[in-house]
């Protein structure tokens, strides 16, 4: 049994090398160290020796299996080691080549015009305020002085939430200047920027979703006069001197008097086409005096103050500025379109 164990032992040092993975070092454990191992199989034989040779057997035993584990042990990491140089070495990377240049974003065209026209009325001393897009129709419409039954009061026209018709999704952001007259005394100067909705049909100017920018300016004094120069200054500072526009009559329940601002058609110059609806001319904004029922409902008294308010759509100015002449451009978010800003 003494040379049975030599001979083991000398077997497993010459096939020590042989594997190359560790699944075949595995193997070569199972097949002398294993349950059914060659260990276990001399081992089950020393019932046969005399009461004199087992403990001699029994520790040479011991030895063999303990220089065995050793050996595999030292070949298991050998086996680790070269695979994870060969790893590395497959995987090394050379820091010297450059690296794949990574896409860079900017802003979007609304974006920038929308910065444009704050830097151009904090210029010139207005505010921002902001205000919620699911309003009450108690600001949105009451205290607007639109009355029930005006048609954009219609469901056909407004996005309701409650069955009471009491919750909608704003039309404008006008509910966002009775928040402010309510909370702050003339004078006021402010500018609310933000997403309104409207059941319009898609086209190449309306949208249910858009945006608008609205203005209030409240103190003693003011005139329709400062209310055409102030818009008359954002206009040629976003579009350039000698830019053109129409102020023509209009009715709005929350001004008197009334007035929309035209600004000719960039792409037909005047002449009429699809853009303009062959009018020549492109609504930018609606505007006017701010009627004193709205001051009055607020706290404020009309015969003392007077303001002017005005809704422009950031959509139209974002066209006009760039001369875009379908607003879906501007929300179905291609590449190619964007790219070009």
């Amino acid at each position: 049994m003494k040379e049975k164990l030599n001979d083991l032992r000398a077997a497993v040092r010459a096939e020590l090398f042989s594997p190359e993975t560790v699944r075949e070092l595995e193997a070569l454990r199972v097949k002398y160290l294993g349950k059914k191992g060659e260990i276990t199989a001399i081992l089950k034989q020393m019932g046969a020796l005399s009461a004199e040779e087992r403990p001699i057997i029994g520790a040479l035993a011991n030895a063999v299996r303990e220089e065995i584990e050793a050996a595999i042990a030292a070949r298991a990491a050998e086996i680790e080691n070269a695979n994870l140089t060969a790893q590395l070495s497959a995987e090394k990377i050379d820091v010297t080549v450059p690296g794949t240049p990574a896409a860079v974003g900017h802003r979007h065209p609304m974006s920038i015009v929308l910065d444009e026209a704050k830097d151009i009325f904090l210029s010139m001393g207005f505010a921002i305020a902001e205000g919620p897009e699911v309003e009450l129709s108690v600001y949105d419409f009451d205290k607007l002085n639109i009355p029930v039954g005006h048609t954009v009061r219609e469901w056909s026209d407004t996005f309701y939430i409650t069955e009471d018709e009491s919750v909608h999704l704003r039309c404008q952001t006008s509910p966002v200047q009775v928040r402010v007259m309510e909370g702050q005394k003339p004078p006021i100067r402010i500018i609310s920027p933000g997403r309104v909705y409207r059941k319009d049909e898609v086209d190449a100017t309306h949208s249910p979703m858009f945006h608008q920018i609205e203005g209030l300016v409240v103190d003693k004094g003011i005139t329709l006069g400062d209310l055409k120069g102030t818009l008359n200054t954002l206009v040629e500072r976003l579009y350039g001197a000698g830019t053109k526009t129409r102020f023509r009559p209009h009715h709005f329940p929350f001004t008197e008097p009334s007035c929309e601002v035209d600004v000719q058609c960039f792409v037909c110059g005047g002449e009429g086409c699809r853009v303009c609806k062959g009018e020549g001319w492109i609504e930018l904004l609606g505007s006017g005096m701010v009627h004193p029922k709205v001051l009055a409902g607020v706290g404020i008294d009309p015969d003392v103050y007077s303001g002017f308010a005005f809704g422009i759509g950031l959509e139209r100015m974002t066209m006009l500025r760039y001369g875009i002449d379908d607003m879906r451009l501007l929300f179905e978010n291609d590449m190619r379109f964007l790219g070009q800003f």
